[in-house]
């Protein structure tokens, strides 16, 4: 029997503000990880695998363009990963594919599958098939030609009508599971970029070393992982780093976990490896507060830790009470503290816009933005996720423009009570964040960083009329009466 063909599709989506240029792949290409785990497990299979990127290098943002491009290669299956901002480009590619090859098989997965499920393939006909949960087994038994109906995780239709299967049980061991298929990507990792000044060597890459999470932030959803925390042992790691060294010559990486020092002794072991055997590469993560000790911090240094984030999200005790449980103002002060103080950069993550915000609670978390004297410093917008625990409540709490395309944490589609207008909010992000960059004591540390920060000089300065643009988007202005 004839191998089949397994196309996997990374939708664009909508990713920058309304009416402006999507300067996204150009600021930041982040690698789309997970999709990337899926494929590794299907060429394990023995498949034949595209992964295409629609953020990647040379991809055309016309999706007609874009079904061009994998309708060439003639892919019995098509998977695609979508968040909510992407999934209606997904839909959109599906029906094209349809429309052109019928004969296609066409599933979907990720955040806002799990979310919503059987509901979407009633809505999206042209999707024969959702994924639920983790996707790699799901798909590679899919692609193995097993029966719809036995395929746990899988959602379809029985006599027209959306069904979902017994859900699919976590990967209990992710030492199980192949690195990801990084060298499925066009240009990687040289046109991957990481976030500027985030790095000193170059070229960079991503990691992922654990899945699930202890937590229930209200904002958080996880339809995928749920909870629990399941990770990867340190070993593990230090040879998934050492792949990326050796094979594309990385030298950096961020690895994107939100509790990577949930569990210590493995981040201990790993220090040690990284310290007695070192690869030559640096690496940022992230901590929560009540995860870091002094020795920690110490040994995160000394195997070539650049820069920790800290999830604070607001500076209001109200609001962090209700959205995230477990932090208080003081941990916070002491752990950007003692980061700074081994010898580490700190970078605060921080939400505007989340449920009982108001003019006051923004400015005093922009005064404890300043009192940190953080390194760096990210700031989302709020954006309701249908998996997340407050989806229920959402619109009694303010207005929501339930617009799928502009959910991505770029653009304000909740206004809560306390704020005037989406207007007022716009405006109030873009005078705090300008604030935080505006700030002398942080202009004076990143002068001081000059030379280790050429590298992403060199980029800036290359690519510096789209980002004069985002620039100004930062610039107050005169509120909007919407």
């Amino acid at each position: 029997m004839q191998k089949k063909r397994i196309a996997l599709v990374h939708p664009r989506g909508f990713n920058w503000f309304p009416g402006k240029r999507d300067i996204t792949d150009i600021a930041n290409r982040m690698v789309p990880q997970g999709m990337l785990s899926i494929a590794a497990w299907l060429l394990r299979d023995g498949r034949e695998v595209l992964v295409y990127d629609g953020l990647g290098p040379g991809a055309p943002v016309a999706l007609a363009r874009q079904a061009a491009d994998v309708l060439a290669w003639r892919p019995d299956i098509v998977g695609f990963s979508a968040t909510t901002s992407s999934f209606p480009d997904a839909a959109e590619l599906a029906r094209l594919f349809k429309e052109s090859r019928p004969d296609i098989v066409t599933i979907c997965g990720g955040v806002h599958v799990s979310a919503l499920r059987e509901k979407l393939l009633t809505a999206y006909p042209a999707f024969d098939f959702l994924a639920a949960g983790e996707g790699e087994q799901t798909l590679g038994e899919l692609a193995a030609g097993n029966d719809p109906a036995q395929i746990a995780g899988l959602i379809r239709r029985e006599a027209g009508v959306a069904v979902a299967n017994a859900p699919r049980g976590h990967i209990a061991d992710l030492d199980t599971l192949p690195f990801p298929a990084y060298e499925k990507l066009r240009g990687f990792p040289r046109d991957y970029h990481l976030p500027l000044f985030s790095y000193t060597q170059t070229p960079g890459a991503t990691m992922i070393t654990s899945r699930g999470c202890m937590y229930s932030c209200s904002y958080c959803d996880r339809s995928v992982f749920q909870k629990g925390f399941r990770y990867n042992s340190a070993a593990y790691i230090y040879e998934h780093m050492k792949y990326l060294r050796d094979r594309f010559g990385a030298r950096h990486v961020n690895i994107y976990d939100d509790l990577f020092t949930a569990n210590r002794r493995r981040i201990v072991e790993l220090c040690e490896k990284l310290a007695r055997a070192p690869l030559g590469m640096n690496f940022n993560c992230a901590v929560r507060v009540g995860y870091t000790d002094d020795d920690l911090l110490g040994m995160l240094r000394d195997a070539g830790c650049l820069m920790v984030s800290l999830g604070i999200e607001s500076a209001d005790p109200a609001l962090l009470a209700r959205h995230k449980s477990g932090v208080s103002l003081d941990e916070v002060r002491d752990t950007v503290r003692r980061i700074q103080a081994a010898g580490l950069r700190a970078k605060g993550l921080f939400m505007m816009g989340l449920p009982g915000e108001t003019e006051t609670s923004i400015r005093r978390t922009s005064d404890f933005i300043i009192s940190l004297g953080l390194d760096d410093m990210n700031m989302a917008k709020f954006t309701p996720f249908p998996g997340a625990p407050l989806w229920s409540t959402i619109r009694e709490e303010g207005t929501f423009e339930e617009d799928w395309r502009l959910m991505n944490c770029l653009n304000f589609v909740f206004v809560p009570k306390g704020i005037a207008s989406k207007g007022r909010l716009d405006q109030l992000y873009n005078e705090h964040v300008k604030r935080f960059y505006s700030d002398p004591a942080w202009r004076r540390r990143f002068r001081g960083r000059l030379w280790q920060h050429r590298r992403s000089l060199y980029y800036l300065l290359r690519h510096l009329p789209s980002f004069w643009s985002a620039k100004n988007q930062f610039e107050p202005g005169t509120e909007s009466p919407r």
